[in-house]
């Protein structure tokens, strides 16, 4: 489904989609696959957090060819080299455990898969019986060049690393290809969410015909993925940072015919390709067959050399000259490899004769390494040591092996010579025709040398610091860098807003000092006019969420403790006084008299009884009038009449309450009797259920008096529930004064017997049995529920320990789900704070504006406190303020805020201090891709306990052990509360559209609509078919599904294997006889079924008929859903099509309101405007047609027509002396429905609106006409809203949403089309919850945030959970998908070190700041997924600061000095941050801002800012140039971001070569540091096997000559180092990737530069850079960069808005160091500023969807600046351009806004 329309985006270009195709050329062949297919899967891959945000804990596939491609792939590795004699396996398979062990941190859910057909012939065959396209899958690893040798290395490395796979605990699959049987068997049982593979990369001009043909079968079998349901993602290029692994997702299209897409002479040069392969492999190996992958055990090198020998001494190149010499060598390194350790096989290249490598090479090695595919392992081969001893041989004398490798060696080869009857080898001759090569001389100074430190010191972090004890040199200087720009040695003080340098942060009372002048009066009105809309419409979100509706606010009104605390010193005192006056009662120890009521309380408490016997007969009174008044009524008018009445206050309370209540109870036995059908069972169920909920409610009020409990034993008795009669009067609370009742209850028992008048209305079953069938949403669902005297209502066990933990004052962390009444919590923790002090601040943090603003109108509708001059609450999020933030009690933020607070130098002296409370809600976005770093430092940095929040935590005892150490650590006790049950229960339907179904009639609107029966019920258990591997925790059974379950397992009760009787409800429910069940109860029945079903689960598949779980299974599944095509998916148009059909279907079931999601900003439009768009052209129609609407407009007109005369009658009156008849008179007119009436109006049967008490027409006209006028809101919106139907995503107007919330709470609007932004505890309960649609960010995460939303509380007893548009196995899939654990980040990078540094010089080392640094540096693991321990992080941090000081950030005092700023406040984009500090520093922007063409300074400005910020990436096959030749000459955009200047990217490599070298030295100095803990680095990574561990250890020459020439390395891993490396690290990437084991050195916590300085075709980088921002710049057409930049309408926003903000940032820092650089040279001895810091967001500060017309401009920034006295032309020009390209990119930006 193309539902976003982003297709339709690029199909409008007339592209050339039809190469010339020959069948005989690869090359055509994937020109042809590319251009019709794989490009546009390309531009519709979305760049994801493959766990996090997608996969989560299910599993996936892992392909094991294309792992073993990148294994062998990797340039470090000595394997199948051209001119170097090395097979060096032991690096492989360290490399392949390094990959499997990334992966693993991450997701321990997936399976390595091989498809590794070998028979080609056979392959074809099927190929011409089955529609599926075969392809052979390890040419895709063999083939890195044509040479015999490549192949047959890389052909015996691949069956090594295969057969060490196997050996390893991970699950390994083998099939002969995608359409083998036992593939589609897999994929059905185990269902993986996505393979990992490679795609072959480009086809390019120069690439050979051999890798053209390895391309087109990796197409081929990439589109049989897709074709049958599976995703794919690319394992190169895959980017491994901190708990993510980010990659391209490529998602499934279900295709059942996949050969007919593509042209028969495509599939031609398909099996073209593979015949020239399997040629080419056939060529390689000489005669030697290819065998299928099959573990097999490996030789021990005895039996592996005698095999060998046995193998080749009778072929004919054992007849070519030195065969003899050559063979009886690598036998004798087969018995030598077992005895050498790691470290003796770390051996550099060897420089052998050119003629004898080009032999071994050509001839010897590849006929060898053939021969030993089938049982030679690492333990065996190793090609340097091979090549080491051929050398040694050459320079030695000697000709025999004896004196070099031993006797014993020596001894075996010669045995096997001699059992062959081999030529003895003559070594005189072989060294005379070889000589070896000279030795060249070595220098043995290393070649790379490492800087030592720079001199630093700072009081706190010596101390910190001292434990790791490494000195800095004194002398130290960093030669590499050399800057002479914007270096003025300015300590940093950040005093103005991040993105308006005329804009002062702090508020005057904190010292902060506006430049932008007095406001004039009218901007004065503006802003006034501002403020007043927003508290209007705080008022009215606040009524919503209480439920105020128009009424006053409830506000508790909390006193100010000063006030408080002075009352009660004066109560005190004067109880004091008294007390010393008057002896105290008893004083003698003799019993006190019985206090005896004084005259004047006798006379108040006569007065009372006096007034309630007034009222109670005043009631007595109004209850016979209304009950005179429905008397002559039908029934089912007094049932409307009487539950009016219930809503008067007069039956709230007392006995008229009561009796109210058994009324109505009388009314539905009325009703049940005069139903014609009311005997049928359907009619007994539902009155019995109704008269049951009623009585039960009624037994709980507290104002029951006898002869009520009378009548509702008669109730109970008639419906045959005797047995619960006693139990519930026991429990009840009954009055002792009776009373009769003002009506005659209707007879349903017989008076004398008791027995009931009616047999029929008795149940049929047990009590039990009819409970669970229909009364499970109705049973009482507390959990240990207790009155608390701190709360005003029952909490449950959980909810009480919680309010201990927080009177404890200590920290506390709860996960339950929604609906569980986590809210409480906040608002207690916030009262008691208010109520405490007048000074002490609580922070709630809430991860989305959305949020931000409904907690703070909660807040401002529930508490109210007079502080003088402070206020009670404030909102500080990222685009706007209410209320002073550091001014508050009460502080309502974003995670990007308060940490940035947190890391303020001022605030950190006066505010942080005072925060005694810290909220996180929603605490699982920790884990998020974007921003979850933030969290975690704002948990290390809290000075205060902590309340963690969450209904969505996956397996959460980890985070909760790092949270509890922090907290710790922070001297504050940490408690876990988890309570797994929701409030109301979720029922799953499947909304079932098959091929051909139409949207169901609807001329007539909503009130001739007829509801299809397209919703079908999904039992719990019917999911399983999907075949589940397990059931998730919160999977869960209502009553009802388990005795449906039961009565399945009764059916097969021969054949479960165990005692159905236990489960009999009957005899399970046997102790709670008597008594009404309760949900506790059902949670234990619920247990014991399932147990049973995980049993069955273990030993059978779900997805084998046949077997009882199946049978169960199928019993409780619907049959209409069984029959239908269940892998079906509507074409876009049958989606949006029939959106109204779902949506009245809902309607007409009493399932409205409903929330339908989709994860597309531009598909919730359609669907809206979709709906809108029947309605309007229906109702247009139906008006044309309807005589009842032609006749009420003819009437109304006629009513318009006359609206002069009454005007002029209107007019006469007012002249006439008025008396008491007049008003009335003149009112009528206003009364007629004609006054209230507007054709324009949506009809009501056309609009899914409904009533609300708090909203009226004309309160909805105005906010329409307020939108209309002052935001960005579309038209077709507002016209959305009149009919019911509203839209919610980031993208659409903040007034607009909140407008939407607020109307959804209130009733009004019933439809609701939202992204996830309704998803993160937005106060929208709904009773359904649609998911409309796939999506890749629909993950089990995402589902249950979503899902929990149904299910109101106080509102639905049961949610309702409607999956439409998506296959079965998709609903299955998310229902029994289990929460993925969280993901962390690193969060001490180089910038946030810096920020350290700033908060402690700005602050004076405030006590505050010193703590939390000092619980920092203190942590035994500063993050919950890092290994790295605190020696190391500390080590971290030594290196990170003198890599800062290098940058010219830090001075050697530790203070932030010159571009901070920049850096800084661009702290969310490291490392992009700092190679613009680089790059200033440099000059490089210098350089580019100073040419005398300004238009061509600003388009290379903005080319090379564009290579640091707002990266996207391409895929290479989209960015390749045959098709960047076709979509640049159809569209304005380049597509692929042109290269980054010359003179940059040589900096860049500078600085990347420094901080390369800066980091080296930390890995160094921390194993030197630490040799004796770590030990050893002898383990792999993800097996921890040892596996070169020397068998012996006898001295030989040739052992003395290796550990001679042996690398030596200390920082790198030894398994590496045995292809040569030392610690000589090529880039940071390298250094992070193969350091040695216990260094857990994180690639993206090091400020590597290679990401910009990657060039095509050079750094063999995989993806290619998106121009979008310098294409928009350009063009400004949003319309080409969804066309051919293939950025999602919905994400254009976004993105421009984001870049726009980093430019404003830049700005801003330049300026800001300009001026304090022009005021330090003016007067060297000022001060100005240095006692404010930032305290705003760097992240952002306008958001076009939030911005208020009244108060914010365009470019705040953009004013006209004036060069700084002192400041050089040359960095004035930088930024003059700089706010050049800021002001016109942002003109642009704003110009698509309007």
């Amino acid at each position: 489904m193309d539902l976003d329309e982003f297709d339709a985006a690029i199909e409008q270009l007339p592209l050339d989609t039809q190469p010339l195709l020959s069948a005989q050329s690869p090359k055509d062949a994937v020109a042809y696959v590319d251009a019709q297919w794989y490009t546009f899967v390309n531009r519709r891959g979305r760049w994801m957090d493959l766990i996090g945000d997608y996969a989560g804990s299910e599993p996936f596939v892992v392909d094991g060819e294309a792992l073993i491609q990148f294994v062998l792939d990797d340039p470090l590795l000595a394997l199948g080299r051209k001119g170097d004699v090395s097979f060096q396996i032991v690096h492989a398979i360290y490399s392949l455990e390094r990959i499997l062990h990334q992966i693993s941190r991450r997701s321990t859910s997936f399976d390595v898969v091989f498809w590794h057909g070998t028979n080609m012939a056979r392959i074809l065959q099927r190929l011409l019986v089955t529609d599926n396209c075969l392809t052979e899958r390890r040419f895709l690893t063999l083939f890195n060049g044509d040479d015999e040798y490549t192949i047959s290395s890389r052909s015996l490395a691949r069956k090594l690393l295969f057969n060490h796979l196997v050996s390893l605990d991970i699950p390994v699959h083998t099939f002969l290809d995608t359409a083998d049987p036992a593939w589609t068997s897999y994929q059905r049982h185990k269902k993986p969410m996505f393979v990992m593979t490679n795609d072959g990369g480009v086809v390019e001009e120069s690439s050979s015909e051999a890798h053209a043909e390895q391309v087109l079968l990796q197409r081929v079998f990439i589109y049989n993925l897709l074709s049958q349901g599976v995703s794919v993602t690319l394992l190169k290029g895959a980017q491994y940072r901190d708990s993510k692994i980010l990659s391209f997702v490529y998602e499934q299209r279900i295709d059942n015919q996949p050969k007919s897409r593509f042209s028969p002479e495509f599939w031609l040069a398909v099996e073209n390709a593979s015949n020239s392969l399997a040629t080419r492999e056939s060529k390689a190996r000489a005669g030697v067959p290819a065998t299928p992958l099959k573990s097999s055990e490996p030789l021990s090198a005895r039996d592996l050399a005698t095999r060998l020998v046995s193998e080749i001494s009778h072929i004919s190149a054992s007849q070519s000259e030195f065969f003899s010499e050559l063979l009886q060598l690598f036998i004798a390194h087969i018995f030598y490899v077992p005895h050498l350790g790691l470290k003796e096989r770390a051996l550099p290249p060897v420089a052998l004769p050119d003629t004898l490598a080009s032999h071994l090479n050509a001839s010897f090695l590849p006929r060898v390494f053939l021969s030993l595919e089938n049982g030679a392992s690492a333990v065996t081969i190793d090609g340097r040591v091979f090549a080491s001893l051929v050398d040694y041989l050459l320079r030695s004398q000697d000709n025999s092996l004896s004196p070099l490798l031993g006797p014993e060696i020596a001894s075996q080869v010669e045995t096997l010579w001699m059992q062959h009857n081999i030529r003895a080898p003559d070594f005189a001759s072989f060294r005379a025709r070889f000589p070896p090569t000279p030795v060249p001389q070595t220098d043995d100074a290393s070649d790379d040398s490492y800087p030592g430190l720079l001199p630093f010191h700072h009081p706190l972090f010596d101390r910190e610091l001292a434990s790791i004890r490494i000195g800095a040199d004194e002398m130290s200087d960093d030669e590499d860098e050399d800057p002479s720009h914007l270096e003025f040695n300015t300590l940093f003080s950040d005093t103005q807003h991040w993105h308006n340098h005329k804009r002062a942060i702090l508020p005057p009372h904190l010292g902060g000092n506006d430049t932008q002048g007095p406001m004039t009066e009218w901007q004065r009105k503006r802003q006034l006019r501002s403020e007043q809309r927003f508290m209007s419409k705080l008022q009215w979100q606040a009524e919503t969420l209480t439920g105020a509706y128009g009424t006053p606010l409830q506000q508790m009104i909390i006193p100010s403790a000063a006030v408080s605390r002075k009352s009660k010193s004066s109560t005190a005192s004067a109880a004091k006084s008294e007390d010393t006056a008057k002896p105290a009662k008893g004083a003698s120890g003799k019993k006190g008299k019985k206090e005896t009521l004084s005259s004047a309380e006798k006379i108040r408490l006569a007065n009372l009884a006096k007034k309630q016997a007034k009222e109670d007969e005043s009631n007595v009174h109004w209850w016979k009038e209304q009950l005179e008044a429905m008397e002559e009524k039908p029934t089912a008018s007094k049932i409307v009449a009487i539950e009016h009445l219930m809503r008067n206050k007069r039956t709230k309370e007392g006995w008229l309450a009561v009796e109210a209540r058994l009324y109505r109870i009388h009314l539905e036995f009325l009703r049940w009797l005069e139903d014609p059908n009311h005997e049928s069972a359907a009619a007994r169920d539902r009155y019995s259920v109704s008269i049951m909920c009623m009585v039960k409610d009624l037994f709980e009020s507290k104002e029951l008096f006898p002869t009520a409990v009378k009548k509702l034993a008669g109730c109970l008795a008639a419906l045959g529930f005797e047995e619960y009669i006693d139990p519930l009067a026991d429990a009840a609370t009954i009055s002792n004064e009776d009373r009769a009742l003002n009506f005659e209850f209707v007879k349903v028992v017989k008076s004398k017997t008791g027995h009931p008048v009616h047999k029929w209305m008795r149940i049929t079953e047990d009590p039990v049995v009819w409970q669970l069938r229909l009364f499970g949403e109705y049973m009482d669902r507390s959990m240990d529920s207790q009155s608390d005297p701190r709360v005003a209502f029952k909490p449950d066990a959980w909810q009480r320990k919680v309010l201990d933990c927080l009177d404890r004052n200590e920290s506390v962390l709860v996960a339950a789900p929604t609906s569980a009444g986590k809210t409480f919590i906040s608002y207690y923790a916030m009262e008691k704070l208010l109520r405490s002090s007048d000074d002490d601040i609580l922070v709630y943090v809430a991860p989305t504006k959305a949020l931000v603003s409904q907690i703070a109108a909660e807040v401002y509708a529930r508490f109210r406190k007079e502080l003088n001059g402070k206020a009670c609450w404030a909102i500080h999020t990222r685009d706007y303020r209410v209320h002073n933030p550091q001014n508050c009690q009460i502080l309502v933020t974003v995670p990007e805020m308060l940490a940035t607070m947190l890391l303020s130098p001022p605030l950190a002296r006066s505010w942080t201090p005072r925060i005694k409370r810290i909220i996180l809600d929603e605490i699982h976005t920790i884990g998020q891709q974007e921003g979850g770093a933030v969290w975690e430092q704002i948990i290390l940095l809290a000075p205060c306990p902590l309340i963690g929040l969450s209904a969505t935590i996956g397996e959460p005892e980890k985070f909760n052990a790092w949270l509890a150490s922090v907290q710790q650590a922070h001297g504050f006790k940490h408690t876990f509360i988890h309570h797994p049950h929701r409030y109301s229960h979720l029922r799953k339907y499947t909304y079932l559209l098959q091929p051909d179904d139409h949207p169901a009639p609807f001329n007539g609107g909503l009130t001739e609509y007829r509801k299809t029966e397209r919703m079908r019920f999904l039992h719990p258990i019917c999911m399983l078919s999907f075949g589940a591997r397990g059931l998730p925790p919160d999977f869960s059974l209502e009553a009802a599904d388990c005795l449906s379950l039961y009565r399945a397992f009764s059916s097969f009760k021969d054949q479960i294997g165990f005692d159905l009787d236990e489960l009999n409800p009957i005899r399970f429910f046997a102790e709670s006889k008597g008594t009404l069940l309760k949900q506790k109860d059902i949670l234990r029945y619920e247990a014991a079924l399932t147990k049973r079903i995980s049993e069955m689960m273990e030993t059978t598949d779900p997805q084998d008929p046949g077997t009882v779980l199946s049978n169960v299974i199928k019993k409780v599944s619907d049959p209409l859903v069984d029959k239908a095509d269940q892998s079906y998916i509507p074409t876009s148009g049958e989606f949006y099509a029939n959106l109204i059909t779902l949506v009245s279907d809902l309607h007409a079931s009493g399932d409205l309101p409903a929330l339908l999601f989709n994860f597309d900003r531009k598909v919730c439009e359609n669907m809206a405007q979709a709906m809108l768009d029947v309605l309007e052209k229906t109702e247009a129609q139906w008006r044309e047609t309807n005589p009842e609407w032609k006749r009420k407009i003819k009437q109304w007109e006629a009513w318009v027509s006359k609206a002069k005369e009454r005007e002029r009658q209107a007019e006469r009156l007012k002249k006439v002396k008025k008396d008491d008849e007049h008003p009335s008179a003149q009112a009528e007119p206003e009364t007629s429905w004609e006054a209230s009436f507007d054709p324009e109006d949506p009809s009501p049967q056309f609009s899914f609106a409904g009533t609300s008490a708090a909203f009226t027409k004309s309160d909805l006209d105005e906010e329409i006409q307020s939108l209309a006028r002052w935001s960005s809101a579309p038209e077709w919106a507002l016209r959305a809203l009149r009919r019911g139907i509203g839209v919610h995503h980031s993208g659409m107007n903040k007034h607009y949403r909140t407008l939407v919330e607020s109307l959804y709470r209130s009733g009004f609007l019933r439809v609701v089309i939202a992204t996830g932004t309704l998803a993160l505890g937005i106060n929208a309960p709904t009773k359904t919850s649609v998911f409309c649609g796939d999506s890749p960010f629909l993950t089990a995460l995402m589902y249950r945030q979503c899902a929990g939303r149904a299910g109101r509380r106080g509102f639905d007893l049961l949610g309702k959970v409607v999956f439409y548009g998506m296959p079965m196995d998709r609903c299955q899939r998310l229902v029994l998908s289990r929460l993925p654990s969280l993901g962390g980040n690193f969060p001490l990078t180089s910038t946030m070190v810096l920020r350290l540094f700033n908060l402690l010089q700005g602050s004076n080392n405030a006590p505050v700041a010193q703590d939390a640094i000092r619980s920092i540096l203190r942590l035994p693991h500063i993050s919950f997924v890092s290994g790295v321990g605190r020696d190391q992080l500390l080590h971290h941090i030594r290196f990170s600061i003198d890599y800062l000081r290098r940058a010219g950030l830090l001075d050697a005092e530790g203070n932030p000095i010159n571009l901070f700023g920049v850096a800084a406040h661009l702290y969310y984009t490291e490392p992009s941050n700092l190679a613009l500090v680089a790059l200033l520093r440099r000059g490089v922007l210098h350089r580019v801002c100073n040419q005398s063409n300004p238009i061509q300074a600003k388009r290379e400005l903005l080319l090379v800012l564009c290579h640091l910020f707002g990266r996207r990436y391409l895929p290479k096959t989209y960015a390749s140039a045959t098709f960047l030749k076709t979509i640049t000459g159809k569209s304005p955009s380049v597509v692929v971001l042109p290269p980054l200047p010359e003179d940059a990217r040589k900096v860049l490599l500078q600085h990347e070569e420094h901080i390369r070298r800066v980091f080296t030295g930390y890995a160094l100095a921390y194993i030197s540091h630490n040799a004796d803990e770590l030990g050893q680095d002898t383990k792999l990574p993800f097996s921890g096997k040892e596996l070169c561990r020397a068998e012996k250890e006898e001295p030989t020459p040739f052992r003395e000559q290796l550990r001679r020439t042996a690398v030596s390395a200390v920082a790198r891993s030894p398994y590496v180092a045995t292809s040569g490396h030392g610690d000589a690290f090529g880039s940071v990437t390298e250094l992070a990737n193969t350091s040695r084991r216990g260094l857990h050195l994180n690639e993206y916590a090091i400020p590597s530069m290679r990401q910009f300085t990657a060039a095509p075709g050079e750094d063999n980088d995989e993806f290619a850079l998106n121009a979008y921002l310098f294409d928009f710049y350009t063009h400004g057409q949003t319309a080409a960069l969804s066309a051919a930049n293939g950025i999602r309408a919905g994400e254009v926003w976004y993105l421009l808005q984001d870049f726009s903000l980093t430019l404003k940032t830049i700005r801003t820092g330049l300026f800001q160091l300009l001026q304090k650089a022009s005021a330090n040279a003016a007067r060297a001895d000022s001060t100005v500023g240095d006692e404010v810091s930032e305290i705003d967001s760097g992240y952002g500060t306008l958001d076009p969807a939030e911005a208020d017309p009244d108060t914010e401009g365009s470019d705040a920034g953009a004013e006209a600046f004036k060069k700084p006295a002192g400041v050089s032309e040359r960095d004035w020009k930088v930024f003059e351009v700089m706010n050049a390209l800021t002001t016109e990119f942002d003109e642009k930006f704003r110009a698509i806004w309007a």
